[in-house]
């Protein structure tokens, strides 16, 4: 398929999304006020230019600098631009942050720009733990996400889901190939003014769930489904509609009693809350709750899963 072809496909596409816009407004979120769209903007070029060099996706860095640092906004991006919540190990001699994470006040790198968290990323993933990602086609994004949850990049047993997700909710694909960087360079205002609507449903653990999208409320989730919004909020263990946490599971189903196996505990994160852990890993919050009556709602804190 020539790229003249795709490139007229790709418009059609587009300019479909915008007519469909006039007749459902409130249902496309545009780019001139997400973050993370601004955040593609300003560090897509670094992003491939690391794939030239080291042969990683510019999507799936593009996804996890997103994810790991919400859009820029994170503390250790902040104060340390780490936009990849890398932590020191015993290589690091650079200056160093403590956050909670895994674990309460852990070690994680600061660099001097994020430029350089972007190149420390790439030099992490070049490591003998991680040589099997390189093994897939650089554009396929789906197996390098989750390649790195079975590499062990990330602890959230639905990393992959949250990085496919945010790679095809901002069309980050497009940035894996010469071809798809063309297209977006010659439409570019289309693309940065239209994002899918449509939540792609997921699986774990044989629990049905959808992935937020920044600006999602349960209401228009419940909306999207067909399903009944106080049933909805029910299964997430929410009293009231409100914005959901970008990125954050929202379940279809009843969660259940029990973690994913191999999780015993887990430690409140920096910007988390119990409720957070419960989403992360499926459970009801009635059941972490009664495992911990005594615990405190704070990052930090270690939560007994069983």
């Amino acid at each position: 398929m020539n790229f003249t072809f795709r490139y007229h496909s790709y418009t059609r596409r587009i300019i479909l999304i915008l007519t469909l816009l006039a007749t459902s407004a409130g249902t496309i979120i545009y780019a001139a006020t997400d973050h993370y769209q601004a955040y593609i903007d300003r560090y897509a070029e670094i992003a491939v230019a690391e794939q030239r060099a080291h042969g990683i996706p510019a999507s799936i860095t593009l996804a996890q600098g997103l994810l790991e640092s919400a859009a820029g906004r994170s503390s250790l991006a902040t104060k340390g631009n780490n936009h990849f919540g890398i932590k020191c190990h015993s290589t690091w001699r650079g200056d160093t942050l403590l956050r909670n994470d895994d674990a309460a006040n852990e070690c994680f790198r600061v660099y001097s720009s994020a430029a350089e968290s972007y190149a420390d990323h790439s030099r992490f993933l070049l490591g003998k733990r991680y040589r099997p990602l390189f093994d897939f086609d650089i554009t396929d994004y789906t197996s390098w996400a989750h390649g790195l949850k079975r590499c062990g990049y990330a602890t959230d047993p639905n990393y992959a889901s949250r990085l496919i997700a945010i790679i095809e909710r901002y069309n980050l694909y497009l940035y894996d190939s010469a071809e798809g960087r063309r297209h977006t360079e010659d439409i570019a205002d289309m693309i940065h003014n239209v994002l899918r609507s449509s939540h792609k449903v997921k699986k774990s653990r044989g629990l049905h769930y959808v992935v937020a999208f920044p600006g999602d409320t349960y209401a228009t989730i419940a909306k999207e489904f067909g399903l009944n919004v106080k049933k909805l909020l029910a299964i997430n263990d929410v009293t009231k509609d409100s914005e959901i946490k970008a990125w954050q599971e929202v379940y279809l189903v009843e969660k259940l009693d029990v973690p994913p196996e191999g999780i015993k505990s887990a430690t409140i994160g920096d910007d988390e809350s119990i409720h957070s852990i419960a989403q992360r890993f499926g459970m009801r919050l009635k059941t972490i709750l009664e495992l911990n009556p005594k615990a405190k709602d704070r990052p930090g804190t270690r939560l007994k899963l069983q």
